[in-house]
């Protein structure tokens, strides 16, 4: 009896942890459009400077 409590006490917690994986991996996988968009942002900016006419 107690080996099936300690058991699914495992069980219950591994499940915990890869829902919580999976959780964060969509939180990354969502984050990424905005990271990238931002980086291309920051690169048009700095491309801007560079190829700006001196004055």
């Amino acid at each position: 009896m107690f080996k099936r409590k300690i058991l699914r006490r495992k069980a219950q917690s591994t499940i915990e942890y890869a829902m919580l994986i999976a959780v964060v991996a969509a939180a990354f996988i969502a984050m990424q459009v905005y990271v990238q968009r931002a980086a291309r942002a920051s690169l048009k900016v700095l491309e801007d400077q560079v190829n700006a006419e001196p004055q």
